[in-house]
């Protein structure tokens, strides 16, 4: 990689984006293409598209209480700051 910037990612960002829903640790789609420094859509439509390349439990949606449970989290987290 001569001519390429190297992205390095610290370990403390990584684990500040891992959350634990239904007992397993995961990171959103929208946190996961921040990391890659994509799109979230384009992220989920390049998955669907090479689905055969990932595990079975890969991802998997939230329900509507999940996500509005994790909406309020998440503010409740930021309003800290």
């Amino acid at each position: 990689m001569p001519n390429e910037t190297m992205n390095i990612i610290h370990e403390k960002r990584i684990l500040n984006i891992i959350l634990v829903i239904r007992g397993e640790k995961v990171i959103l789609d929208s946190d996961l293409a921040m990391l890659y420094g994509v799109e979230t859509r384009r992220l989920n439509e390049q998955v669907r598209r090479n689905i055969d390349k990932f595990p079975e439990d890969f991802m998997f949606q939230l329900t509507k209480d999940e996500f509005t449970n994790l909406k309020s989290q998440i503010a409740t987290s930021s309003s800290g700051w």
